[in-house]
């Protein structure tokens, strides 16, 4: 069962993630246009459809958060992240709950 992390928490701990002993990492599952449009602060981009080839990218020491739209295909990711057979057994996975929708605050575009 993949738990959710309410929007408020993740900017909390983003805010505090060089302080914090474990760091957040924020997986964005959108594509890649939708990510340079504007995405969380130090999030990393990887596709939903392109996760099961790049999940070696992900930092398993790490608080592990996946982002989408509305928070329907993150639960899913994680998910598929969670089935990974090398995922360590104290893994901690979550889905953002509502996804970008639910995010208020300001978000981080490419130049």
């Amino acid at each position: 069962m993949v738990s959710e992390i309410d929007p408020e928490t993740v900017k909390h701990q983003l805010e505090n993630n060089s302080h914090a002993a474990e760091r957040l990492q924020i997986i964005d599952i959108r594509s890649q246009v939708q990510f340079e449009q504007g995405h969380l602060p130090e999030a990393i981009n990887i596709p939903l459809d392109k996760l099961p080839h790049r999940i070696e990218e992900i930092e398993w020491s790490q608080h592990i958060v996946v982002a989408c739209p509305i928070g329907q295909s993150s639960i899913q990711a994680a998910r598929l992240i969670q089935s990974y057979e090398d995922v360590p057994h104290d893994a901690r996975i979550q889905s953002m709950a509502g996804g970008y929708d639910a995010w208020e605050y300001e978000l981080v575009e490419e130049s």
